[in-house]
């Protein structure tokens, strides 16, 4: 074969066999995308990553906290104000080890006490997704901390005694199912790092099942029945709580309905059912908590029910019914584990400001909570403790100043 013939056959040849080749990286990387949103959903990134109105991961929302207000900063690819100059492996050690690119600690309002569970692979995947998302020049302003958390270099100090990095270990005895629940909640998803109560330094606490607090709402415990737990509860149940939002006359409010929008619904539902076997199976523990009701003279508690008994015959009773059984509209009341749990705080701000469960594909159109901002403290205080304390209801009665806490 002639030189020139043989070279042309040759770059024939190229030309018809590295587009397969490359094809196949592409699909590869294409694949390793797909699956990267998926898990961004499943971690809920933007949830804390996007300001409201904001562009998607361009950070700027605000989270407050007992220790001041931290501000989610940018993590699109953008070189100089998010992540655009971040390595596949300053991601993994962000996500793993709670460290910046720079080697700075991350503060633990990034949950990376739970994301250190994710597999390499999954993180790699988040990465690779983000790298895809439009880049936002956005600069994100500081934390706003109050002493000693303002510190950064302390967090250094804080996760040498309270964190330590480690995969998720699958327990031999329990079925696949159950592992992936528990890789979800207690990793990806990171359910517990705003249901579990945390101590003054913003540690877990060891001491008991108590809830935690996240935006100002009470996230009620996973690991009693008579808050937040799903022991007891069939398969079915769960899965319609976490997937579409409500199931019977439990529906999600406040940042959990934010939650159920922007993230669970989009999970497959061998992931929800996963999860929900996993929150299923959690043994059943005693709520310790310090935030109760306040208990006051006869006398007074006759007071409140009787003026809370007046608001709700004017304000309640259309939607919620004559003995709180609830209606179409509304959930009941009467019951209601949510409305008789220690800490009112979730009572009290779904009445003061109202709220709607998630839209979802199973829950279209939800029925929404109007607010009430012209009740006084006074008044809330009363319609709460009528509410906790009628039709079977146990609750504890709740105090102006009670009311004037969550504000």
């Amino acid at each position: 074969m002639p030189l020139r013939a043989a070279y042309a056959f040759l770059l024939y040849t190229a030309v018809l066999v590295l587009p397969v080749g490359a094809l196949a990286v592409s699909a590869d990387a294409d694949e390793q995308i797909v699956r990267g949103e998926y898990l961004a959903r499943a971690a809920n990134c933007m949830g804390c990553h996007t300001a409201h109105g904001g562009e998607p991961y361009a950070g700027g929302r605000r989270l407050g906290t007992e220790f001041g207000t931290f501000v989610a900063p940018n993590i699109t690819p953008d070189p100089g104000t998010g992540i655009g100059n971040w390595s596949r492996d300053d991601f993994w050690r962000a996500m793993h080890h709670g460290r910046r690119a720079d080697g700075s600690p991350l503060y633990p309002a990034c949950p990376y006490t739970q994301f250190t569970q994710a597999t390499r692979e999954d993180v790699d995947a988040i990465y690779a997704y983000l790298r895809t998302v439009p880049a936002v020049d956005q600069e994100t302003r500081g934390h706003d901390l109050r002493f000693p958390a303002s510190v950064r270099p302390l967090q250094r100090v804080w996760q040498r005694l309270y964190f330590e990095p480690g995969p998720f270990e699958a327990d031999p005895e329990q079925s696949e199912e159950w592992n992936r629940g528990a890789y979800l909640v207690r990793g990806l998803s990171h359910c517990m790092a705003c249901h579990d109560a945390r101590d003054r330094f913003g540690a877990p606490r060891a001491d008991g099942a108590a809830g935690g607090h996240a935006q100002g709402w009470y996230a009620p415990s996973l690991r009693s029945s008579q808050e937040a737990g799903l022991q007891g509860w069939s398969l079915e149940e769960g899965v319609a709580l976490l997937r579409g939002g409500r199931s019977g006359d439990a529906a999600m409010m406040g940042p959990m309905a934010d939650i159920v929008h922007d993230s669970l619904q989009h999970l497959t539902e061998d992931d929800v059912r996963a999860m929900t076997e996993y929150l299923r199976s959690l043994p059943e523990q005693e709520v310790t908590t310090s935030v109760r009701g306040t208990t006051v003279s006869e006398g007074r508690l006759d007071e409140l029910m009787e003026r809370g008994q007046a608001i709700y015959e004017n304000r309640c009773m259309d939607c919620h019914g004559t003995s709180g059984q609830g209606t179409v509209a509304a959930s009941a009341l009467a019951g209601n584990r949510a409305v008789m749990l220690n800490d009112p705080t979730n009572v009290i701000r779904i009445i003061r400001d109202g709220g709607y469960p998630p839209s979802t594909e199973d829950n279209p159109r939800p029925f929404g909570m109007p607010p009430f901002p012209d009740l006084s403290e006074a008044d809330v205080a009363a319609i709460v403790t009528y509410i906790r304390r009628s039709w079977g209801n146990d609750g504890a009665s709740v105090s102006t100043a009670t009311v004037g806490r969550t504000r």
